[in-house]
């Protein structure tokens, strides 16, 4: 293989070609830290032609490709696996925003842009880029869209599909699709953007993307509504909707014991209410009326929660600051997962009205089969997405409950069908979900994304192992 890295030093110069343990290692590993693995290389290009030119390299030289970027991914899909056979293909240096149309509110970027650079650009344009996540300080476009990255305001602008016109794709045999329209309505033929947004990087390289924006909110308003049970967090979810229709952009479920971790492990973090209640239901409007307007509108929606028994009490952020740090309560929670120590995740989706019967029905499941254990249960309500986590029972060790990560997965999944949901949301299914996707997808559908594959990439050197 020494030819094959003397060749690809030749293409992106030999400072762009790591082999060395300690400089590849970072791109080794996958985010949570559950896992590292192996590679020839990591690939660092400069450029889309010089990304082309990389996989033509691989293709002659049959060598497997794992397309990066941010490497924040949470089912190792943008790691290689133990064998040591591929190359990491970062696009971390194509990070460049080429340009950006207010009028047509459109921005076109490079692959490799971090997420909240994007918006910061939009932003000075004076646009919005609503596609806002945890990880967005470091997570890059290129990775959202080969994920179909979900976030806090799917509600209201969708997931990152719905955020993309067009694309810039290298093939897995080196060609480049400049596929970066502009336009909102193109109906010649088979959306071939649709077909890499949410492969993550299996069928091709994204290097880069046409953004959609819009326009800024004038008034973006937080509150924190305490409630009985999941079912009434659906009712204030339509009541909300009927009342404020499009203005509202976020709707997401904490359980009290999500609180109450962050409570633990983050207690510089505000405390709203006096006491706890069962459930909470942290809601944003956004608005292109006045402040005054939008605080109106969510007060007197809440008011009608209260007065209807809908809600049991609120508290509605009077500035900036107080909004953040409602928002940080919901943002803390993976980080309060964390501290706590090791659980199993379910990124889940089922239709919005069955989610507090599918709460109801699991939890007590989960308690049959695994006395004492600890639902993290959160989410985006709004949009029908659950973060459904098992943690282990007090006093248990994490890696004594680790092992029952397959017989969890099989009673959360199982009722995930049993409801019509999916078992990935947002996160993807990468290698760590790709059994349980053979287990649940239609055998159809599951024979028409080999179709596609085999089609684009023959020789599977696109990401393998992950999805199929």
């Amino acid at each position: 293989m020494n030819s094959f890295l003397d060749a690809c030093r030749a293409l992106i110069g030999a400072a762009h070609v790591l082999h060395q343990a300690a400089d590849m290692a970072p791109f080794l590993r996958d985010w949570r830290g559950r896992f590292t693995g192996s590679a020839l290389a990591v690939l660092r290009p400069g450029s889309v032609d010089e990304v082309a030119a990389l996989v033509r390299a691989c293709a002659a030289a049959r060598v497997p490709i794992v397309p990066q970027g941010g490497n924040t991914g949470l089912v190792l899909g943008s790691v290689p696996d133990a064998t040591g056979t591929a190359v990491v293909l970062s696009l971390a240096r194509l990070n460049r925003v080429r340009s950006v149309d207010a009028v047509n509110r459109t921005m076109t970027v490079d692959a490799g842009c971090i997420l909240q650079q994007v918006q910061e650009v939009a932003a000075a344009h004076g646009c919005l880029f609503p596609l806002s996540l945890a990880a967005e300080g470091s997570c890059t476009i290129g990775g959202n869209l080969s994920t179909n990255a979900g976030g806090t305001a799917v509600l209201r602008y969708g997931n990152a599909r719905e955020l993309c016109l067009g694309l810039e794709v290298v093939t897995p045999q080196g060609e480049v699709w400049p596929g970066l329209s502009a336009l909102r309505k193109d109906n010649t033929g088979y959306d071939l953007r649709d077909l890499f947004i949410g492969a993550e990087g299996t069928l091709g390289i994204i290097t880069g993307a046409v953004l959609k924006l819009y326009p800024q909110p004038k008034a973006a308003i937080t509150a924190l509504v305490a409630l009985a049970t999941p079912g009434h967090a659906l009712r204030l979810l339509s009541l909300l909707q009927d009342r404020a229709g499009a203005s509202l952009t976020g709707f997401e479920l904490m359980s009290a014991f999500c609180l109450r971790l962050v409570a633990h492990h983050f207690p510089q973090l505000p405390r709203p209410f006096g006491q706890e209640y069962p459930q909470y239901a942290l809601v944003e409007l956004s608005s292109s009326e006045s402040e005054p307007h939008a605080v109106a509108l969510l007060e007197q929606a809440i008011g009608a929660a209260l007065e209807q028994e809908v809600a049991l009490d609120a508290v509605v952020a009077g500035s900036v600051a107080q909004s953040r740090g409602l928002w940080q309560l919901r943002e803390h929670i993976p980080l309060a997962q964390a501290a706590a120590g090791k659980n199993i995740k379910h990124d889940i989706s089922l239709p919005v009205s069955r989610i507090a019967d599918f709460i109801a029905s699991t939890a007590p499941l989960l308690q049959q089969a695994f006395p004492g254990c600890q639902l993290v249960c959160f989410g985006h309500l709004g949009d029908g997405n659950l973060h459904f986590n098992v943690a282990p029972p007090a006093g248990i060790g994490d890696e004594a409950f680790l092992v029952n990560q397959e017989a969890v997965n099989r009673v959360v999944h199982d009722s995930v069908a049993r409801h019509g949901g999916s078992i990935s949301a947002e996160h993807g299914i990468g290698a760590l979900k790709r059994d349980e996707l053979a287990r649940y997808k239609h055998p159809v559908a599951l024979q028409l994304m080999r179709a596609i594959k085999a089609a684009l990439d023959p020789h599977n050197l696109m990401n393998p192992g992950k999805i199929l």
